[in-house]
């Protein structure tokens, strides 16, 4: 018999962004956008914006096994608010499920984006932790993408 093992957590990253909600929402809803922040650079990535509608992100690890987080959207209240749910996979493998919110609020001419995610790591394929960094890592690249000047949200850099 096979030890099966779960953990959960609940972590929260806060991030103020020097633009409206809109713009930062836009990030998040533009597939093209959304690509150059979130996808690695030799990733697939499909996103389908709507309630009900999915996103993949399809890469490799660094031993070479398949990853893949795929997401459901489940709310989503323009520039205001998304809730989506999520599974990631190593090859055949289900790692983690989990839940996350976005919240965007004005501030100070900017915005304030609180992200909660409350997680299931499965057998320890996934730690927290390992999520919450990465996590963070790709609302640092939101921030690097917000910084650079776009005529059109579908240009390449």
């Amino acid at each position: 018999m096979t030890d099966h093992v779960v953990t959960h957590a609940t972590f929260t990253l806060e991030r103020r962004y020097a633009a409206p909600p809109a713009t930062v929402f836009a990030a998040w809803a533009d597939p093209t956008a959304k690509a150059r922040w979130f996808a690695g650079p030799d990733a697939e990535h499909e996103l389908d914006f709507r309630v009900g509608g999915r996103e993949v992100n399809r890469g490799r690890s660094a031993g070479g096994a398949v990853l893949t987080f795929e997401s459901w959207y489940r709310d989503i209240v323009q520039d205001e608010r998304i809730v989506y749910t999520s599974t990631l996979s190593e090859g055949p493998d289900l790692a983690t499920v989990s839940l996350t919110t976005v919240e965007f609020h004005p501030e100070d001419g900017g915005t304030r984006v609180l992200l909660t995610e409350q997680g299931t790591f499965l057998d320890g394929r996934e730690e927290a932790a390992w999520r919450e960094q990465g996590t963070g890592r790709w609302l640092d690249e939101l921030a690097a993408e917000l910084r650079q000047p776009r005529q059109n949200s579908t240009e390449r850099p």
